[in-house]
């Protein structure tokens, strides 16, 4: 009777743990929830560019968040990420600010990945084009850049209409490292032509002087770029020869273009450009502008398809061509060809 007993105890027993497990199991094979994925937005953003960072729509975004006006986003919003999976960012990215002289590839290569992932990651329709200031998202585990001895200094000689954050921006610093680099008692104040040390992280161009900075291993063969800020004209010369003559669009007097001679240092087929901002009224945001010619920080030679009124000072800064007389001077123009701005 005793081992009678005993039996039965034992198949309940295993019955039980057989049910136990399998109530279980479902439990344990389910997804773990998680967490929504938030963005803050950016200066200089708009849904469309966190959208495609995020290899979403704009539409989904607008929706989850009930944006009644899905062309307005501004700088702080928290916006909630309609995105499948784990979020990318939890822990596993970290944030890197452009600086001066950066490419994706030298930034892919600090962190130990490639420059093509970190495109993917940030979703970069054009990984040759970054801009100073523009906030990337890079592997966390890679080697941090920001440490002591990794800070460098350029020298920025301050332009008509320039302001502190206006160049620590540009430069992708800040106004308060500015200032202590250059012992200003008063950071809202600086005047056209001082020289101010600018730290920067990462890799700096190979002169100090900024109005002068050419990488060491280009040349222009002879050619150079003469632009007319009076007459709003544009020369290509080869030695003292006018190769090529053409109409621009400057800088307007609120956003005027430096006068000063510089060097070509990027050249991008295309890139997008924004600026401005929503406060003033301003905002800009220009996708796929062909025949970018950077000479200095954000200031470029390039094409432009959104108007057609070259000879009148239109932009905010750059020099602007025809698309035909962009595509000429980007062809023609190697990196290191020197660009000389005046009245």
């Amino acid at each position: 009777m005793s081992t009678q007993t005993t039996a039965r105890s034992i198949a309940v027993l295993l019955t039980l743990a057989v049910l136990l497990s399998l109530s279980v199991l479902p439990a344990q094979a389910s997804p773990r929830a998680t967490d929504p994925v938030v963005h803050i937005v950016q200066w200089g953003e708009t849904l469309h560019t966190i959208a495609r960072r995020y290899g979403t729509t704009y539409a989904a975004i607008a929706s989850a968040n009930n944006l009644s006006n899905p062309n307005f986003v501004y700088a702080g919003q928290r916006l909630v990420i309609p995105v499948s999976g784990p979020s990318s960012s939890a822990g596993s990215t970290s944030t890197y600010v452009v600086c001066r002289g950066d490419t994706l590839r030298n930034i892919a290569a600090r962190y130990g990945t490639t420059a093509s992932y970190l495109a993917s990651l940030n979703g970069l329709g054009n990984p040759n084009f970054i801009w100073v200031g523009q906030r990337l998202q890079v592997p966390s585990t890679g080697t941090p850049v920001t440490t002591e001895a990794q800070v460098s200094s350029v020298v920025h000689v301050v332009l008509p209409g320039e302001f502190l954050a206006r160049i620590a921006w540009d430069y992708g610093t800040t106004t308060g490292a500015i200032a202590r680099a250059n012992n200003l008692a008063n950071p809202s104040f600086i005047y056209v032509g001082q020289r101010l040390v600018i730290p920067v992280a990462g890799t700096s161009p190979s002169t100090t002087d900024s109005s002068s900075s050419v990488p060491a291993t280009t040349t222009a063969e002879g050619k150079w770029i003469d632009v007319n800020l009076s007459t709003q004209t544009l020369k290509a010369y080869e030695g003292s020869r006018v190769v090529y003559t053409a109409r621009v669009s400057t800088g307007i007097a609120r956003y005027p273009t430096p006068a000063g001679t510089y060097y070509i240092q990027r050249k991008y087929r295309y890139g997008d450009m924004t600026g401005g901002s929503y406060a003033r009224g301003d905002y800009y945001y220009l996708p796929d502008v062909p025949y970018c010619m950077y000479y200095y920080a954000g200031y470029s030679l390039h094409g432009t398809y959104w108007h057609n009124n070259f000879g009148t000072p239109m932009s905010h800064g750059c020099t602007n061509l025809s698309i035909a007389d962009a595509g000429w001077l980007f062809n023609w123009a190697p990196i290191g060809t020197k660009v000389m701005n005046h009245y």
